[in-house]
């Protein structure tokens, strides 16, 4: 079990959601917090409402710059863990150019922003644990969804490659791929979604994984083992299928 006391880590997408399940977790577990996202009012509630010690620090993903002066600024770190996401669902049939460049700016090119920020100190020092945000829909394509699970399989891929990069050394790469949690995002979606989860409760499983080790996690577990399980299906059955 990770001894979380006198660790410091970066949330960036701590504002709701998983990210506020989570920080609420690793602060009750002696963790100090740095809390991103673009909404400084939410962070500076959230901060004051934890029970360790927690600074906010508004970021905005799609800005390099505002990532790596927020990252000289806090000091020294220990971990990060990329959690800033945005969604709207839709696909070819109801196309929306503005939604789709916004959630591969955010999504996908957000995240490599970060990396860029905190992965050339983490190996320079050798130390250092980073954790990506996936989905299950990153697997493989699904219908209504192109903009946003392209966006985490992209995210996916960067996180195989930088675990790929890292194996060995001080730094740590892990990967989440969560399937459907109860948020804002999700909210927008006028379909039935099965094993959607309560973010407390995958906050739980985010929180153990990162203490086990090992690379990926996807879940919920049944649900995460449909997904990778299609990865190996021929295209014509996986599109009767799924499509």
């Amino acid at each position: 079990m990770m001894d979380w006391t006198g660790k410091r880590y970066w949330l960036v997408g701590a504002s709701d959601g998983l990210g506020e399940a989570l920080a609420r977790r690793l602060s009750a577990a002696g963790c100090a917090l740095v809390l991103s996202a673009r909404s400084g009012d939410k962070l500076r509630s959230l901060a004051r409402s934890l029970p360790g010690k927690a600074e906010a620090l508004p970021v905005d993903v799609t800005a390099p710059e505002s990532l790596q002066a927020a990252y000289r600024d806090m000091g020294e770190i220990d971990g990060v863990v990329q959690l800033a996401g945005v969604y709207w669902p839709f696909g070819a049939k109801d196309w929306d150019a503005t939604q789709a460049t916004t959630m591969a700016e955010v999504n996908f090119v957000g995240a490599m922003n970060l990396m860029g920020a905190v992965i050339p100190h983490f190996v320079q020092r050798d130390r250092g644990h980073i954790v990506l945000t996936g989905s299950l829909t990153g697997y493989r394509g699904l219908p209504r969804s192109a903009p946003y699970t392209a966006s985490k399989a992209g995210v996916m891929a960067l996180a195989e490659s930088l675990h790929a990069d890292t194996r060995g050394s001080g730094v740590r790469v892990q990967l989440l791929n969560p399937g459907f949690i109860r948020t804002r995002l999700t909210d927008k979606n006028d379909f039935r979604m099965p094993f959607i989860m309560e973010p407390e409760k995958a906050a739980d499983i985010v929180l153990k994984h990162m203490e086990k080790g090992g690379f990926q996690r996807a879940f919920p577990h049944g649900f995460g083992l449909l997904f990778r399980a299609a990865q190996f299906l021929p295209d014509a059955l996986y599109y009767r299928l799924f499509a």
